[in-house]
């Protein structure tokens, strides 16, 4: 069995060995995976935000948004000795329904977006993804075979 490493709101983790990398509590917030199957390298991070210029604080927490979290990974992955990375996500729902619905109350819809994008300008093909919705998720990532297990509130396991 392989060993289950954690990850908290505006954490991440990166692993060289086979391990599952679980993230529970993704409402708003999306899981985000990078990973070299091949060379057995794999990542996660839960994002909580789109965007680290809005952060206040002099040290910014770098899986807290999406930009800083992704680059992150990426670095980490490519000083592990990664070459063909991947990603997988899940999360981004739309957790709360307003009245009067302002942009900055989409988060679930900005994250996804600002995720897609840092992958995009990272050259991160985004091979599979589960997103949106009104539920919440917990997920789990096997390193081993590159499987992606999603549980979402009031619906069922997908695995991607």
């Amino acid at each position: 069995m392989d060993e289950v490493i954690r990850i908290g709101i505006a954490e991440y983790a990166v692993s060289r060995k086979p391990v599952v990398l679980r993230t529970a509590g993704l409402g708003s917030c999306v899981g985000v995976i990078i990973y070299d199957q091949e060379r057995g390298l794999s990542s996660m991070a839960h994002v909580m935000l789109p965007d680290s210029a809005i952060s206040r604080d002099i040290t910014v927490e770098v899986g807290k948004f999406a930009d800083t979290a992704v680059t992150e990974l990426v670095k980490r992955l490519r000083q592990g000795g990664a070459i063909r990375l991947r990603a997988k996500i899940a999360g981004g729902a739309q957790m709360f329904q307003f009245k009067y619905e302002h942009e900055s109350m989409r988060i679930g819809e900005r994250n996804i977006a600002a995720v897609k994008a840092a992958l995009q300008q990272a050259k991160i093909p985004l091979v599979a993804e589960d997103v949106g919705g009104t539920n919440g998720r917990t997920i789990e990532f096997h390193s081993s075979s590159g499987r992606l297990v999603i549980r979402t509130v009031n619906v069922g396991t997908l695995e991607i």
